[in-house]
């Protein structure tokens, strides 16, 4: 036998160390570390990002107190300074004053959604600006003399905004648009001259309409019975032009700009998937659009002067979500996240081309690595319908070592699971639970055709989806189809009991976040401040006042119980104005009734979504427990 050439041994024991190193990361994924649910929490959010006058510094809010406050971050990096301390409600950031460090920010009462805006001085006194006890209001922006700031509020009439002036001088402020139209106000021009209202015919199809504030004249840029989406983003900074985005005679959103002085539309900027948000710097040098690609946010910006496109930062491991221009148009914010990676932020200074990242918040005694990428994956549902899902597999996932499913099902209905962090997702995740989030039919995103399918069909169809998802999972030789949940808030709290009602073998256990049990109740008691997009609600889901009743009777979980029988947790805030507690307080007893077993979570000092770190602790940590008794 001829001996081998020396080039032949070099390939050969490139060949065994390459599977070798293959080997040692097979097994390093199996030793995966296991993080506890505080680890998990131990992670920061931050939000925001707005330049103070001098650009020296970036208003955020945080939860690293374990509550979102105000917090302040140099924009050189060298320092992060803490603005306030509150320990009993979320503070969440709105703007810097335009000439000095004051602040403006918002806050409800224990989750409520009756929120305030409030003034935080350089002496840390606070004053709420807008003390309507169920005033809600919300700032919307700066006037270009940088005088005064407009803000919406509803103190005139509980059901709708109107638009008022506030000076900063002595804090006064002056109704600018009574809102009679029964839309709701989404911009005005720099001028004053003009406000931009958006009437919901249904949850996918409104009218845009522009009136002119001293003479009342209205203007319509969508036709009389529009059959598509329209969205006011913003006008030019010489008033004569509104920017918005409108699905009409297309499958996506796309950018079109309406010329107020002759009353013509064009085309700016269409791709193959929506367009979520258009804006301008302050002197419109720049345009920044935000594209929904596939679940991923993909940012474009565009010189305004030259036409050209801006060449983003490329930031490893992380994807450009959102950006902020300073207003000299000098520096920009970036937030900067992944399905594995919490939000930061960044600094990039346009001249300079320098970046600077200013946060950290993944906590520090965890390994990037032991977490998840989600990956984008399409199924066929009953009717041969792809239907787009994130899925995670854990690591320590194999054929030989198959782990339970989680179906996760998002809110709504009309929402989207996207490749965004969610350390509850994260830690299921690193203890063993594969998630498959379900972009169930219905879902925005894709299209507004799929938008549109569940119309009158909720509880039905999309719920086949998720149903379907486990002839994919069946594919997977490391999924165990024998151990699959259902999980979901919101509307994907209301999925999850009707799959456990209306589908009753399809699922071994149900994790209910807030989710709606009785429509007939819910859409009865939708908030004042939703009056405009009441009528969109009973178009798409049905008007309880009607014979429609009957079908939202029959497509409440709370009516059909009995047909329960596998274990259920419901988590729920007392304060939640969209879906009340009594919603969860019957669903528990009812099920219990049933001889099922029932784990039952209630904060009273939380509302439609939890904010306290120690309550999601505290409940997505017992989420974890529930599961690993009933389904692991």
């Amino acid at each position: 036998m001829k001996s081998l050439s020396i080039f032949s041994i070099l390939i050969l024991c490139f060949f065994l160390i390459s599977c070798n190193n293959q080997q040692t990361k097979e097994e390093e994924k199996e030793k995966v570390t296991q993080y506890s649910i505080e680890e998990f929490y131990n992670n920061v959010n931050y939000s925001g990002g707005y330049f103070s006058h001098d650009e020296s510094k970036l208003l955020v809010s945080s939860n690293a107190s374990g509550i979102y406050n105000l917090y302040a971050l140099h924009t050189d990096g060298s320092d992060v300074d803490t603005l306030s301390n509150n320990t009993e409600e979320s503070w969440f950031a709105n703007s810097y004053f335009p000439n000095d460090d004051r602040i403006l920010f918002s806050a409800d009462k224990g989750g409520n959604e009756i929120s305030h805006i409030y003034l935080l001085d350089e002496d840390e006194n606070v004053t709420d600006l807008t003390p309507g006890e169920e005033e809600k209001a919300s700032f919307i922006g700066w006037s270009k003399d940088l005088k005064s700031f407009n803000y919406t509020s509803n103190k005139r009439d509980p059901k709708f905004f109107d638009i008022y002036e506030m000076d900063i001088e002595n804090f006064e402020s002056k109704l600018i648009f009574e809102n009679n139209t029964g839309g709701n106000p989404s911009g005005i021009s720099d001028d004053k001259r003009y406000v931009a209202i958006s009437k919901p015919i249904t949850t996918s199809i409104n009218k845009l309409i522009v009136v002119e504030v001293e003479s009342g004249e209205q203007t319509k840029i969508s036709p009389e019975n529009p059959t598509a989406s329209y969205g006011a983003q913003e006008f030019s900074s010489d008033s004569k032009f509104l920017f918005y985005t409108t699905n009409d005679g297309s499958e996506f959103t796309y950018l079109s700009r309406y010329n107020l002085e002759d009353g013509s539309s064009e085309k700016v900027y269409e791709t193959d998937w929506d367009i979520w948000y258009a804006n301008f710097s302050w002197d419109d040098t720049y345009r920044v659009m935000g594209i929904n690609e596939d679940a991923k946010t993909s940012v474009k910006i565009a010189n305004t002067k030259d036409n050209e496109e801006v060449d983003m930062p490329n930031i490893e491991g992380g994807n450009i979500n959102g950006v902020g221009i300073s207003r000299s148009e000098n520096k920009m914010r970036l937030s900067v996240g992944s399905s594995k990676s919490p939000t930061n932020i960044y600094v990039y200074d346009f001249e300079s081309d320098e970046l600077k990242k200013l946060t950290e918040s993944l906590n520090p005694n965890m390994d990037k690595e032991d977490l998840v990428e989600g990956e984008v994956v399409r199924y066929p549902s009953f009717d041969d319908l792809d239907i787009p899902s994130i899925l995670y597999k854990p690591h320590q996932a194999s054929a030989d070592n198959k782990v339970p499913v989680l179906v996760w099902v998002h809110g709504g209905p009309g929402g989207q699971t996207r490749l965004n962090y969610s350390p509850l997702i994260q830690y299921l995740v690193n203890h063993g639970y594969a998630i498959i989030g379900v972009n169930n039919r219905g879902s925005s995103g894709y299209g507004k055709t799929f938008n549109r399918l569940d119309d009158q069909k909720h509880g039905e169809d999309d719920l086949m989806d998720c149903v379907y998802a486990k002839d994919y999972l069946a594919t997977l030789d490391w999924a165990d189809t024998s151990r699959v949940g259902i999980i979901g808030g919101s509307y994907g709290g209301y999925m999850v009991m009707a799959a456990l009602a209306f589908q009753p073998d399809a699922f071994d256990v149900g994790v209910n976040i807030f989710g709606v049990t009785n429509w007939i109740r819910t859409l009865k008691s939708i908030p004042s401040w939703w009056e405009a997009q009441k009528t969109a609600l009973y178009e798409e889901l049905g008007n309880p006042n009607t014979e429609d009743s009957v079908r939202l009777y029959e497509i409440s979980p709370l009516f059909h119980a009995d047909k329960i029988t596998k274990p259920v947790m419901v988590l729920q805030g007392s304060n939640d104005p969209r879906v009340l507690q009594v919603e969860s307080d019957e669903m528990v007893q009812n099920v219990k009734d049933n001889g099922v077993p029932v784990e039952y979570v209630l904060f009273e000092d939380e509302g439609h979504g939890f904010r306290k770190k120690e309550n999601e602790i505290e409940g997505y940590g017992k989420i974890k427990v529930f599961l690993d008794e009933y389904l692991k």
